[in-house]
């Protein structure tokens, strides 16, 4: 009998389910996110980090290219005087700033990659994907100069090639780290959220 009113369900049970609210399919009974919610969620995950291999490759295979072509040579103009490739050891952070800091930077960078992925469980924004993924990107390929390179591990210094004329020499992942930025504040500006929520202050 017991087993017979499980399949079937008793009258109770079956007013308890035409009065409960309607399936919008976002979340099951016991209150876990629908089966086909966590898909967009693994989508947007998969974005993130789709977007920060790509940074970081770039950012990767730039630097090897420029270490074995570029330096110790002359540096390449690439429009006169207002774009140059010019090879640099950076020990500082991005764009040369806090040279007497390598170490903290370092630090820094790494806690970044961790938030990172932490929050990472939680977006459902595939803008919100985009940005972290540069900035993840970045941040990795800022923190292999500083574990691989000269003058030792954690002391690293950054490969910078990127030299526009009045500014300070930079390079894929500096420009990864600072778009990303920049679009963060942008979604931060229009309320939206990185689980995709909007919130109007």
């Amino acid at each position: 009998m017991a087993e017979a009113e499980r399949i079937i369900g008793t009258p109770d049970s079956a007013g308890a389910d035409e009065t409960a609210a309607p399936d919008d399919g976002t979340a099951t009974p016991d209150g876990t996110a629908a089966p086909e919610e966590r898909p967009r969620g693994r989508r947007r995950i998969v974005a993130l980090f789709v977007v920060a291999v790509l940074a970081y490759l770039l950012d990767l295979g730039s630097k090897m290219l420029v270490v074995a072509k570029l330096e110790g040579h002359e540096p390449i103009r690439l429009i006169g005087d207002v774009l140059r490739l010019d090879a640099i050891r950076n020990p500082g952070a991005a764009f040369g700033m806090g040279e007497a800091f390598t170490i903290i930077f370092t630090c820094i960078a790494a806690a970044v990659i961790v938030v990172i992925i932490r929050l990472a469980r939680k977006l459902y924004s595939l803008p919100w994907a985009i940005a972290l993924g540069l900035l993840l990107g970045g941040a990795l390929g800022n923190l292999t100069d500083r574990i691989f390179r000269s003058p030792g591990v954690f002391e690293g210094a950054v490969v910078d090639f990127i030299a526009p004329a009045h500014f300070a020499v930079f390079n894929l992942a500096d420009s990864a780290i600072v778009c990303g930025g920049i679009l963060i504040v942008l979604l931060s500006f229009r309320g939206l959220d990185p689980d995709g929520t909007i919130h109007k202050d």
